[in-house]
């Protein structure tokens, strides 16, 4: 069993998204996972957002593995997202693209390019061909 924090996309989600996400956590938690979903375990009543970063925050600090749903729409999983970058000073953390059928790599530097990366993903063609 593992503790997962699920980064993804909470206000203005599409019902189509939400039911992805929901059958996803479902997924994880039916084969015995404990996963925090802020779209559910966060409290979302904060005028401001930082209560939300903080409990976000403390939940990702204490998971040992983070999935993101990436979303280029979403704020707060990009907040989310730099807060696992940090914390990869102190400790390491696998990094799983939950939605990666929907995200592809990009000729140039890109966001995808960067998370399909920390998720340990070679993209560099030069190092493809080295090791062959």
């Amino acid at each position: 069993m593992k503790k997962i924090f699920l980064i993804c996309p909470v206000r203005n989600i599409s019902k189509h998204t939400e039911n992805r996400l929901r059958e996803y956590v479902n997924k994880l938690e039916s084969q015995g996972h404990m996963v925090y979903w802020p779209f559910r375990d966060t409290d979302q009543n904060d005028r401001t957002g930082l209560r939300i970063m903080r409990d976000n925050r403390q939940a990702i600090w204490e998971a040992p593995e983070v999935h993101i749903w990436l979303d280029a729409n979403s704020e707060g999983s990009r907040t989310d997202l730099g807060m696992y970058f940090a914390f990869l000073m102190f400790t390491k953390k696998k990094l799983v693209v939950a939605n990666r059928g929907d995200i592809f790599s990009t000729p140039d530097k890109s966001f995808n390019n960067f998370i399909l990366s920390l998720a340990g993903e070679n993209l560099d063609p030069e190092s493809e061909k080295a090791s062959k």
